[in-house]
Order: C-alpha cells, then structure tokens, then sequence
C-alpha cells in the first residue's frame, strides 16, 4: 500500500469501514451513518479501489473482513476514538476543572474503589461530568473496546486477547453471604456451606464469577449445588427477596460491608461461614496505545492509589 493512502481516505469514510466490521452488515452500518445502503456500497467499493485489495468477503449471513479489512478497522476505530477524545479534551480545557470521562467496574471495585477515588477528584475537579457504568465484565470489557469506557476495573473475557490492553494489578474479592436479620442461621457462630443447600438463593447466573466461586465451595466441600435460585443482577431486587424471605446471597465483602454498616443500616447480616469464598481477580484496564484525557489519567491515578492503600481482603 502507498504510504499516502492516508490523505485519499476521509473520516466517513474510516467510519464506514469501522461500522460495517463491528455489526458484519452494510445495512446496520448504512443506518448508523444515515445513509442509504446503495450510497454505502458505493462508498466502500471507492474506499476498496484506493487501497487497492477486498476490505470485506461478502457472503449469505453479512460481511467478514479480509485481513487487510481487519488491520484498517482497528486503525480506523482507533483514531475516530482518539479523535473525539481529542474533541472531549480541547472542551475541558476550555472550561477549565469541567470535562466528561466513563469508566466501568464490577460492583465491589466500584463500591470499595472507584467511589472514594471520585469523592477525591470532586475536590479538585468539581466541574466534572463522571459516568460510572456497574456491569459484567464481558459488558465492561466490550464497552471499553468500544470507546464506551476510558478505563474499567474488570476480569478479562476469554474471547479478548490480554495483550490488547495495558494491566494493572488490582484485587482478588472475596464473598460474603448475606441474609435478613432475623434469618434461622443470622445469629450462629458458625455456619458450614454444606448447611445452606436446601435454602432459597438469589445470585448472578451460571458464569458469573461470584456464582463459580459459590459454587466451587460446595463443590469442595463434596455437597450438592443449592437448586432454588433466582438470578438476578439487580442489587435493588436482591435486597427486596431478601428482606422478604429466607433467600442467601452472596456479595462482593465491599457491598455487603457497605448494606450492613452504620451508613446504610440494610435489614441485613452476614452468615459467619466456617471457610473463605474468593473470586478469581479482576484488573484495571486500558486500551493499549489510547490515550486518556487529563481528567481520565487523574481519576485512574487515583483508583490505583486507592487499591495501594487498602490492603487485600482487609
């Protein structure tokens, strides 16, 4: 390829490349870029003579890229997300101390973490607009690629390779099952996982983490599986079946400390288990090669001082 194709491609047009390899259909794409689906063939067949080869196979179920395709989609999704960072950057400094970022995090890092960290950045950026998205990983890790998201304290999914992001060491979490106050096991001193099979539990569905690890202690204690339970990722309907019922649910020790404390005072207690319950580990997560906005960087500066200060498992 000639080194100038870079001044023969136009910013739509990097956006149609990008589009049509994130949904695999020149339709949707056409759509998402208001335009007609003939317009949009037509602007691909021009981009493809540019650069000279097939950017897409096109076959019965949609569009695969080429590997060629592939390359100029990710360098494509890569420098529309810098430069509407770039745009997001010029306005905040423009405003001074305003400016926007978006970060994600499951629900124990945001509690423990990204929280007090934000509480902090209010002081010397009171102007600022902060969007914390409490999801899945696989939900995080997608928006983060995406460009949803600056940074995201999350597992990696298997399906994304590790080597597109740069790592941040951060925490193991470890579970706390919690009940309403007056629960047949609140108030024992002990309490053994093989005890709570027959109860009702509300928890994340099958492949959630916090679900695994529940589940891997029964299993090494050689019980059976509890077989009552209500998914839900809802923290608002876990409470409600709990208060109401003799339902278990296990909790991020950030988010149960956090109901049971004297801030929130939840109708709520935590089952003193005879063993530990901990989740595989999650990180702090950045693109590789994106940059961040100043205000991101400052915020991510200090969630990483805050996984510093406060020891594991404390």
């Amino acid at each position: 390829m000639d080194i100038g194709l870079a001044k023969h491609l136009k910013l739509n047009q990097l956006r149609l490349i990008s589009v049509i390899s994130e949904h695999g259909q020149l339709g949707i794409a056409a759509d998402e870029m208001a335009m007609t689906q003939p317009a949009a063939s037509r602007m691909l067949s021009e981009i493809e003579q540019t650069i000279g080869t097939r950017l897409f196979i096109r076959h019965a179920k949609g569009m695969e890229p080429t590997l060629v395709g592939q390359a100029v989609a990710r360098r494509a999704h890569n420098l529309l997300v810098e430069l509407r960072d770039l745009a997001r950057e010029v306005d905040e400094l423009k405003e001074g101390g305003g400016g926007t970022t978006a970060i994600g995090a499951v629900t124990g890092a945001a509690v423990g973490f990204v929280i007090p960290a934000i509480q902090q950045l209010r002081a010397i950026a009171p102007k600022a607009e902060i969007d914390i998205n409490v999801d899945t990983s696989d939900v995080l890790v997608r928006d983060l690629v995406a460009g949803h998201n600056d940074f995201v304290l999350a597992r990696i999914p298997k399906q994304y390779d590790a080597n597109e992001f740069e790592i941040y060491p951060a925490r193991t979490e470890s579970v706390n099952l919690l009940v309403r106050k007056d629960h047949p096991l609140a108030h024992l001193d002990v309490v053994r996982v093989k005890d709570l099979v027959h109860f009702e539990w509300v928890m994340q569905s099958h492949r959630a983490p916090i679900r695994e690890a529940v589940e891997a202690a029964f299993m090494e204690e050689r019980s059976e599986l509890p077989l009552s339970i209500t998914n839900s990722t809802s923290l608002l309907a876990l409470i409600a079946i709990l208060v109401s019922s003799n339902a278990i649910a296990p909790m991020a020790r950030e988010v149960s400390d956090l109901l049971v404390g004297h801030k929130v005072k939840a109708d709520l207690k935590t089952l003193k288990l005879d063993r530990k319950i901990v989740m595989s580990p999650y990180y702090l997560l950045q693109m590789r090669g994106r940059q961040l906005s100043p205000l991101a960087n400052q915020l991510k500066r200090l969630v990483l001082a805050e996984l510093e200060q406060k020891p594991a498992n404390a």
